[in-house]
This record gives C-alpha cells, sequence and structure tokens, in this order.
C-alpha cells in the first residue's frame, strides 16, 4: 500500500519511540538517536519526521497532562506507536532480516 512504507529515518525514529516509552517527544528523541546512532538531527527534521509518522498512523500524540518550568509551563507532545506502527516495524525488521540473510557471499551469514 502506497505510503506505508518506512524510510530510513522514519524506521529511525519508530524504534527511538518504542525505545523511549512514556517518554518520547520531540527533544529526548533527537538526544537517543545522538547518543545511541552517534547521528546528529535538527530537531525540526525530528518534528517532521513525526508527522509523517502520525499521517500515516504509525504514532499518535498526545500532551502531557505535567506542564514543567523548564518549558516555560508548555506541555511535552508525547508520542506512542499504534498498532499499525507495531506492523510496520515487524515488517521492515523481517524483510531487512530476510534481504540480509540471502547474502551469498558475505561471511557474516555463515554460522559461527
Amino acid at each position: 500500500m502506497k505510503g506505508t512504507n518506512l524510510g530510513e529515518l522514519e524506521e529511525l525514529v519508530l524504534l527511538v519511540v518504542a525505545n523511549l516509552d512514556d517518554d518520547a517527544y520531540g527533544l529526548a528523541i533527537r538526544n537517543y538517536i545522538k547518543a545511541k546512532c552517534e547521528r546528529s538531527v535538527s530537531i525540526s527534521t525530528v518534528h517532521a519526521t513525526l508527522h509523517r509518522l502520525e499521517l500515516k498512523g504509525f504514532v499518535s500524540s498526545r500532551y502531557d497532562s505535567q506542564a514543567t518550568g523548564e518549558r516555560g509551563g508548555r506541555p511535552k507532545l508525547l508520542f506512542t506507536i499504534t498498532a499499525s506502527g507495531e506492523r510496520a516495524m515487524r515488517y521492515t525488521r523481517d524483510l531487512r532480516n530476510n534481504l540480509w540473510s540471502t547474502i551469498p557471499k558475505l561471511s557474516f551469514n555463515q554460522s559461527i
């Protein structure tokens, strides 16, 4: 189905949302990507990716009910993976694993 495949950054952001669980908001996602993936992305890129994922139905968003002083009293916009997002993650993982396992001449495909 058109528009439901994950791009590389979309997959990465979706995986990070899953890892952060109840603390998945823009800045936390950006910081996680920088720390764990050693990749620098702008906060606007993270938000644009989250918006695309939400349009595809892979994440949903809600405002945190507890605003903090450090954000000038503004609540965080938190993201959660939907059932469709989970299916997309599993599909992408399975597709990649299948493709990796069928590469004929790479030594890492052989059993140790």
